[in-house]
């Protein structure tokens, strides 16, 4: 009963098979290979317009060149106060643009609010040298707590953004799991809602190792070469994540393990609302699930094989939690079972 993290997840077969067709011969090395040309091409066909595609190793390296891309000197880029960037990069997007800041914006349940992003922004002039100047807007799609911007949130967001001159970056993780909530199309979800940058993940929904940079402006293509090459993130042997990404966007694949690994959470969240012991935080809308929970309970689902995390109250978050209860989250993915589910829903029901 693995509910700890999508990144506990092994590799899909159907992508282990793809990176053993690619592993043997010959091809051009640094990006360049027939493999990854062809993979560039559907992520154009994917996103209906051309787009430039950087293969990356992490999702830190995605968001940090992403970010870093459009760097000026005293560069602010602004996220939601609990977002990955902010909280879990290690200060990866300051240490890749070499000395931009990172903004938190408030906004409940890991979205953020826009009339506080708009407040965020026009705090800092652009002319006014000591401040610092706006750089960059980024957004989580699904979120940290697995909430899901809507079509209209992001078009909120973006308009601030454009307003204020600043490009949007969105920081897509979770990406197909957003995609398949929102029952919409990537480029619905992305450049046609006025998103610049994408950090396009693979690696939670059935990939090994296999993240990527989708660039919709393309002017600046040939800038975020350069500094991927600096940031050591140019890998000689990319036809290894080419491979991944072929497989994965084969007869819609990405899609159908995303549906799956929300279809899971969603049972996961029905078994634990079923649950005289614990109690749903909110609702799901991606693959994580959030629940209050005694402590003495979640201690003894531990010891009997479920693994999942304690959490921290996030903000807007206005539910109970009492002196002797926690949240914590369970994260499904594409190898989640229903017998796992089911498994946990017969131990917590006691």
């Amino acid at each position: 009963m693995f509910f700890a993290s999508d990144n506990w997840a092994g590799a899909h077969p159907n992508i282990v098979a793809g990176l053993s067709a690619a592993a043997g011969g010959f091809a051009t090395a640094y990006g360049d290979s027939a493999l990854d040309e062809a993979v560039y091409q559907r992520f154009s066909e994917i996103f209906e317009r051309e787009v430039a595609v950087f293969f990356v190793a992490t999702g830190t390296a995605a968001n940090s060149l992403s970010l870093t891309t459009f760097n000026k000197p005293g560069g602010i880029s602004f996220a939601h106060r609990e977002s990955h960037v902010i909280e879990d990069e290690c200060g990866a997007p300051e240490y890749f643009s070499g000395g931009s800041r990172l903004h938190a914006v408030d906004g409940p349940l890991g979205k953020i609010d826009p009339p506080n992003l708009d407040r965020a922004i026009g705090r800092f002039a652009s002319e006014v040298v000591h401040w610092g100047r706006p750089m960059a807007v980024s957004i989580t799609q699904s979120t940290e707590v697995g909430t899901v911007y809507g079509l209209d949130d992001i078009d909120a967001i973006s308009a601030i953004a454009k307003q204020h001159s600043v490009p949007l970056h969105m920081d897509g993780a979770r990406f197909a799991n957003a995609l398949a909530a929102l029952d919409t199309t990537p480029a619905e979800m992305t450049w046609k809602r006025g998103v610049d940058v994408l950090s396009f993940g693979g690696t939670k929904n059935g990939c090994w190792c296999a993240e990527a940079i989708v660039l919709f402006d393309l002017d600046r293509a040939k800038e975020l070469a350069f500094l991927r090459k600096r940031a050591a993130q140019l890998l000689s042997k990319s036809r290894f994540i080419a491979a991944q990404f072929e497989a994965y966007f084969k007869d819609g694949l990405w899609l159908d393990t995303a549906r799956h690994a929300n279809a899971m959470a969603a049972r996961l969240a029905a078994a634990i609302e079923d649950s005289a012991t614990a109690k749903l935080a909110w609702l799901p809308q991606a693959n994580e699930v959030f629940a209050v929970i005694e402590k003495t309970e979640a201690d003894r689902l531990q010891a009997a094989g479920a693994a999942f995390y304690d959490w921290h109250r996030p903000h807007g978050f206005d539910g109970h939690i009492g002196e002797d209860e926690l949240l914590y989250r369970f994260v499904t993915s594409f190898a989640t079972t229903t017998e796992e589910v089911d498994r946990f829903g017969q131990l917590i029901a006691g």
